[in-house]
């Protein structure tokens, strides 16, 4: 009895789009031939069930093979193994260093060790993500800091040269570096109802204006490392607190300018000076590790929760923030004018994005 079969002969590796992103969610070859069974795949290539799992073995094969090169995606270039033409190169690399929200949410500020690795058989649980794909995501971040740490000149600019990554997502991974390297705590039940996008905002506004790389962009660490020189001039902003004369001069301007402009007018005199120590306490006690991890739990509990509770609306923050900030130019006694408008910048921006009406 004879056989015909039709034979192609290529040199260009194929790779399923939707059968990579099975792989890559952790899924084994026999789930991957379900969720394609059910996708429809048997009749839009009428194929049996025995050529599909021969088909998604075939390909896990070839990603297994593949994963030490993206790893290092320089080299997915420059390799002759699989003939992979480049825009299915950057795909492999972008959807490979791809993550879940609600995954980095929980390691978000925690140490890329062994210690929190052991800890992702509980991640995986809690977020539903199976725990290949947590341990993927988890070595991705960590191989990204390891690389970029110690490197010299703009961080996010270093991650997309080394790892072929698009520029959103080396903004991502340069926020989950910083976290990572300054420790943020992130976890605290007051902070929960923050999103990874609100953190990794913050985090770029840090890293442009509060490293060493925001004044030389050529210094080690650059973006990695909070600017100590600036964190140590902030403790001269608490004059504006213990200064009576310049704390009643303070609200006085920003009371004359809020006046008539919102309807939380008495609240915002009745807690100006609260909340003007809440945010130059902060700024004073910056030059202490523990305080720079409980930055954002600080700016929730001596800012938002505060507003919060008074009804202030997004936009009655904004309005706030931005009388406060440029009043203090026209105290006659008040001396550090550039540190105050590179403090004011950044809090202000964090405020308005983790201010959630």
């Amino acid at each position: 009895m004879s056989v015909e079969l039709d034979v192609f002969v290529g040199n260009t590796t194929i790779m399923d789009k939707e059968v990579y992103q099975l792989w890559l969610n952790g899924y084994t070859v026999n789930d991957a031939v379900k969720f394609r069974i059910e996708g429809g795949v048997m009749e839009e290539c009428e194929a049996s069930a025995e050529v599909l799992l021969s088909d998604t073995m075939d390909q896990y094969r070839t990603f297994q093979m593949c994963e030490r090169l993206l790893h290092h995606p320089a080299k997915l270039a420059n390799q002759l193994l699989f003939q992979i033409p480049p825009d299915r190169q950057a795909m492999l690399i972008e959807r490979y260093y791809a993550f879940d929200d609600s995954f980095v949410r929980e390691v978000l500020g925690k140490k890329l060790s062994k210690g929190t690795k052991k800890d992702l058989d509980d991640v995986s649980l809690k977020t539903g993500i199976t725990l290949k794909s947590c341990r993927r995501q988890f070595d991705n971040f960590k191989r990204v800091f390891k690389v970029v740490e110690e490197l010299k000149g703009p961080l996010v600019e270093n991650i997309r040269q080394h790892f072929l990554l698009p520029d959103q997502l080396a903004g991502d991974y340069a926020a989950i570096v910083f976290f990572a390297n300054n420790r943020f705590e992130t976890g605290k039940k007051k902070l929960l109802y923050l999103t990874f996008q609100d953190f990794a905002f913050c985090a770029g506004q840090l890293i442009n204006n509060w490293t060493v790389g925001a004044v030389d962009n050529m210094m080690e660490d650059m973006d990695v490392d909070l600017d100590k020189e600036f964190l140590q001039d902030l403790k001269d902003l608490k004059i504006l607190i213990t200064d009576k004369d310049l704390l009643d001069q303070h609200k006085s301007l920003v009371c004359t300018a809020l006046r008539g402009k919102t309807n939380v007018f008495n609240e915002m005199e009745a807690n100006f000076k609260n909340l003007s120590r809440g945010l130059v306490n902060i700024a004073a006690k910056l030059i202490n590790a523990k305080d720079v991890r409980d930055f954002f739990i600080d700016i929730v509990e001596k800012f938002i929760e505060p507003c919060r509770s008074d009804k202030w609306t997004s936009i009655d923050v904004n309005l706030y923030l931005t009388h406060y900030t440029n009043s203090v130019h026209i105290l006659d006694t008040f001396k550090y004018h550039a540190v105050w408008t590179r403090y004011m910048g950044v809090i202000k921006s964090c405020i308005l994005r983790m201010y959630h009406d």
